[in-house]
Order: structure tokens, then C-alpha cells, then sequence
């Protein structure tokens, strides 16, 4: 399989939200290389199952982080540096289901696209966002999901806004964005145009020319507009085209 996977860590009011949007493709490779199986309409894999594997995957790694000194608290969570309470912490975590979801794309994988790249080069919040700084607060607006969408506004002081928005900018080489499977950097090339080669389609049939006007009206009237009127015997034949109000030129006389 092939995706890509992008963190974002904000919610409305600049608190910290910390979730990853997945974009996967509908298939994958054999795992000779020589077919692509696509998945079933409507199903990528059950999400119940991806839930507790990701928990599971990111708490081991949490866990690993901690044996290997990789993680520093501070503030209210430097109690958390003792093995004892970060157990308990990682036992509070696991306890609850984990929210996970998979859905095809409403407008298609373009819109989706679209929609996430918005993300990739901004951080928090977009200036058109921002109404005023004065006097020491900061007002912006927001969107309050939770009651049908609608636009509020919010004040804070601007040591607490600028607290906020610094908890989503990112760590010296974190990577926001990262790619996996046939997407991944090394072979992407390569692996992507043997994707198109397996994907692509047969030639559409070429669609027939406009059927004559004598053979359409034939089958839809049993008239045979070639047919001479007068003797049902002659085929009548094209001489001449003349437009309304010009008469056609005269035959010539072949005597």
C-alpha cells in the first residue's frame, strides 16, 4: 500500500488537537509487482482493528521514547519523568477507545487534496483570522463546530495567544508531512509510473460516425427515401443544392 499522512495539531481556538489526516489509495500492489488489487467499493479496512492498532503503535512508541531518555517534562507535567507515574499515564491512555475513521472522499481525491494543502505551509492560524491587537489582547475569530458552525470571536491576552500558537510550531526537524509504502521518497518515481501502467484503462471504443439519414429513416418509417415515388423502381439521385431564394443554375444541355 501507498499514503501519506499529515499532522495537524490545532483545533478553532488555537488548544492543542492532535490528530493525522491520511490520504491512501483504494488498492495496492501484489506483492509480485504485476497487478494492482484494487479494494472493495465503499471498504478500505476495518476501522475498529486500525484504532486499536494505532493506539497501540503509538503508545509502544511513546514507551520506547521514554527507555531511551528521548522525552523532557517540564511544568505541570514533571511529575511524569517518574516510571512509576508515566506507566500510569500510558494506563490512562489506553484505557479509552481512540477515535479513528476512514471515508472516501466526497468531492473526490482532488478536493481532499486541496483541503489538506492548506495546512502544509501555515501554522495555527491565517491572518484573515486575526480582527484586532490592542492594548494587550488579541481578538480573532473562530468557528464553533459544536453549534451548527457559527462564527464567534475570541479575546485573549497576547502572552496567552502567543502561548497557544507557539505549541504548534513544530520542533527543529520534525517532519509535518510524511509519505509511506509506494509513496515513499526512495523508488516514488518508479513506483508511481508502474502504478499508471497497471491503472491504465483500455482505450474507449470508438463511437460509431452519425448513422445516414436514408438508412434512420428506413428503420424508424420502412420509407426508403432513395426510392423514386413515381416508379418504386429508379433510385433518385443528387443533382443539384440550392438555398431558399435562389434558383438553381440551369442544366446544360447536352445536345
Amino acid at each position: 500500500m501507498g499514503g501519506l499522512a499529515i499532522l495537524h495539531t490545532w483545533g478553532q481556538t488555537l488548544e492543542q488537537h492532535l490528530h493525522l489526516h491520511c490520504v491512501v489509495p483504494g488498492g495496492a500492489f501484489a506483492r509480485d509487482g504485476t497487478r494492482w488489487l484494487p479494494a472493495k467499493p465503499g471498504f478500505l479496512f476495518p476501522v475498529r482493528a486500525l484504532a486499536r492498532v494505532f493506539r497501540g503503535k503509538y503508545l509502544g512508541g511513546l514507551q520506547r521514547a521514554f527507555a531511551c531518555q528521548q522525552l523532557r517534562f517540564a511544568g505541570g507535567v514533571a511529575g511524569l519523568a517518574e516510571p512509576a507515574a508515566f506507566r500510569q499515564f500510558l494506563a490512562t491512555l489506553r484505557a479509552p477507545d481512540w477515535a479513528v475513521y476512514a471515508k472516501p472522499p466526497f468531492a473526490g481525491p482532488t478536493q481532499v487534496l486541496e483541503y489538506l494543502g492548506r495546512y502544509t505551509h501555515r501554522v495555527a492560524i491565517s491572518n484573515d483570522r486575526l480582527l484586532s491587537v490592542a492594548a494587550g489582547q488579541v481578538r480573532f475569530r473562530w468557528k464553533d463546530y459544536a453549534h451548527g458552525h457559527r462564527v464567534k470571536t475570541m479575546t485573549f491576552p497576547a502572552e496567552e495567544f502567543l502561548r497557544r500558537f507557539l505549541l504548534h510550531v513544530l520542533l527543529s526537524g520534525f517532519v509535518r508531512i510524511r509519505h509511506f509504502g509506494f509513496l515513499a521518497n526512495r523508488g516514488r518515481t518508479a513506483k508511481l509510473a508502474r502504478c499508471r501502467e497497471l491503472l491504465a484503462p483500455a482505450p474507449p471504443p470508438v463511437p460509431p460516425g452519425p448513422e445516414p439519414l436514408a438508412t434512420l429513416m428506413f428503420r424508424v418509417t420502412g420509407v426508403d427515401i432513395g426510392q423514386c415515388p413515381a416508379c418504386r423502381a429508379g433510385r433518385l439521385r443528387l443533382v443539384a443544392i440550392f438555398h431558399p431564394g435562389h434558383l438553381p443554375a440551369p442544366a446544360l444541355d447536352s445536345a
